[in-house]
This record gives C-alpha cells, structure tokens and sequence, in this order.
C-alpha cells in the first residue's frame, strides 16, 4: 500500500518548495538579513524560482531570477507573469560554480541570496513541517510510514523526511535521480553534492531515466485521475523498481508538483512514441 503527499497544493509555485522558501524568507526577515535591501537573487530551475517571485510580491521585494539552460519555457513564462526579471545563464544545470556566480552577482549589486541549496532554514522547513504534517496525516488512517520515497534536489525535503521518522520510526528511505546523462526537472545526481543527503542515511537511491518519469507521470494520470509533474512520476517508477524488493507495508510517496508546467515534455514524448 502506498500513499502520495500531493504538494501540488501549496498556493504560490503548486510545489513543495513553498514550504522552504517561506521559511527561508520569514527567517531572513527575522533576522534583519533582508531589512536593508529590496533586492533577492537566486539560482532556480523551477518551482523555488516562482514561490519566491510570487512572496517577494507580497513582500515588496525585487527578485532576480536566473535560471540554467534546460529550465522549461512554462517556467520562464510563470516567472515573468510574476514580474520577476528572468536572467537566463549558459549554464547547463545548477551546480555549485553557478550557485557562487549568483553569490557574486548579488554581493555586487547589493541583494540578498538566500541559496536554497546551502541554507540549513530549507532543511529545518521539511523537518519541522513537512515530516510533521506527513504524520499526523498518516495517524489519521492508524498508519505508520515503512519507506518513504522522494526525489533528491537540494535534498532539503528527502533529508529533513529521513531525519524526522528514523528518529522516531526507523522507516526507511528511498532517493530517486535522473539516470546519467539524463535531465530530470527538480531532482539532480549525486554529483552536484547536494548538501544535507550525506548527513542523512538512505538505504537506497534509484536512477530513472526521463521517460521512465514520463511514464510514471502518466501511468497516475490514467489510473487515478491526478496531473503529476515529472520528479513526482519518477517517484512512481522508483516505486515500481523497489516495492517488490523491500516487501509489504505502507510507502509514502513524495508528489513534489504537478503535470502543467511540463505540457511540453509530454507533447514531446507523446508525439515521439
């Protein structure tokens, strides 16, 4: 028996992200890290680019956002619906020499980089939140989580996850990346060092290709009605790969968004197989 946590209804980007950009904002304010300045800049490919365009919004605050080659046209186009300004780099995906440019570039115009990937109010974001809301979720239904399987980006939400229920569960944890020399939006390998996966332990990590997420994604969409995005539909096809290997019990499946922004990426792989 599995379950998904449907991020998809978080109300700025429909994504997990919400939840650490809201933290990351609130505690930069809190701080007076932000007080002084109406800029933000940062490095994103996808939903933590349109959350934070969409809070800094509310916040009165500029945001730069500035984005890898491969980042899906849907995205660009949400961002700048936002008001946001779109810079788009040669970069082929963000690792950490674009992560220090977006640090140089806002040192030099004055702004402030929150950098989702190295700041620990990401990580405490999932642990005192998401994993919390997970549990009392599942108590609601007398269940307790055996496996938990989610997508591996700045690891903010797979590691704060892990962290959560081993303490208290010893539930086991399953990450999921792009196959090599694959793109996947939302997760990346384990080269780009993500840095709160290797302060955890998880017991497995699945590499799927991006039609195999593809194909997840759809495989939801015509069995249960729900538009997935592609890191969520490569959490289905880990799903697959690893159920039958690690046994019976109740798996909880990390849905970080859904299927609208990548229309794209489906007429593609429709029109091709």
């Amino acid at each position: 028996m599995y379950f998904a946590k449907l991020e998809f209804f978080n109300p700025f980007s429909r994504s997990i992200k919400d939840r650490a950009v809201f933290n990351m904002l609130m505690k930069a304010l809190k701080r007076g890290d932000i007080n002084g300045t109406k800029k933000l800049f940062e490095a994103t490919s996808g939903n933590v680019g349109v959350s934070m365009a969409a809070l800094s919004n509310v916040l009165g605050i500029e945001f730069r956002a500035y984005l890898p080659k491969p980042t899906p046209r849907a995205t660009q186009i949400l961002l700048k619906v936002l008001g946001a300004e779109v810079i788009m780099t040669d970069f082929e995906t963000i690792d950490s020499v674009m992560v220090r440019f977006v640090q140089e570039e806002a040192r030099k115009a004055g702004a402030v980089n929150l950098n989702q990937f190295e700041n620990d109010d990401n990580f405490e974001a999932h642990y005192r939140f998401t994993a919390r809301e997970v549990e009392e979720q599942l108590k609601a239904v007398g269940k307790e989580p055996d496996v938990i399987i989610a997508g591996i980006g700045t690891s903010g939400h797979i590691a704060g996850l892990a962290q959560y229920f081993k303490e208290r569960y010893g539930t086991k944890v399953v990450g999921v990346v792009p196959a090599e020399g694959e793109k996947i939006p939302g997760i990346k390998r384990l080269e780009t060092k993500p840095k709160w996966y290797f302060k955890v332990d998880v017991e497995r990590v699945v590499e799927v290709t991006r039609n195999e997420a593809i194909e997840g994604a759809i495989s939801v969409a015509r069995r249960d009605g729900l538009l997935i995005g592609l890191s969520s539909g490569a959490v289905v096809k880990a799903y697959e790969l690893v159920s039958d290997k690690l046994g019976s019990g109740t798996y909880v499946l990390i849905f970080p968004d859904d299927g609208f922004k990548y229309v794209e990426a489906f007429e593609r792989y429709l029109w091709t197989t």
